[in-house]
C-alpha cells in the first residue's frame, strides 16, 4: 500500500517511530476527535443531517491506523484485504457485514 509507505516514510525522516502502544493510543485520540466533531455538528445526534467531519481530521485518524500497522509491522492492504474478504463471507452466508448474532 503506497499509503503505508508513505506514512513509513514520513516517520522515519521525521524521527517519529514510537512504540505500538504509544501508536494505538495516539489512534484512539485522532478517531475521539472524529467522534467530538460528530458530536459538536449533530448536537449529540439531535441533528445527523448537520453531520461535519473534516478531511483533515480523517487524515489524521488514518496517517495514526497507517502508523499503527507499521509499527505493528502489519501490511495494511494485506489486511483490508483480509477484512473485506471476511465480510464478504458474512453477506454471503447470512446477508449481513455484521459480526453480531441475530
Amino acid at each position: 500500500m503506497d499509503e503505508q509507505e508513505a506514512v513509513a516514510a514520513f516517520v522515519a525522516e521525521h524521527d517519529l517511530e514510537s512504540d505500538p502502544a504509544y501508536r494505538i493510543l495516539d489512534l484512539a485520540a485522532e478517531v475521539g476527535e472524529i467522534a467530538a466533531d460528530v458530536t459538536k455538528s449533530t448536537e449529540w445526534g439531535d441533528d445527523p443531517e448537520a453531520l461535519d467531519v473534516t478531511e483533515d481530521e480523517l487524515g489524521d485518524a488514518l496517517f495514526s491506523l497507517l502508523a499503527v500497522a507499521n509499527a505493528l509491522d502489519v501490511d495494511a492492504g494485506a489486511a483490508l484485504d483480509d477484512a473485506l474478504e471476511k465480510y464478504r463471507r458474512r453477506i454471503r452466508e447470512t446477508g449481513t457485514a455484521s459480526s453480531a448474532e441475530k
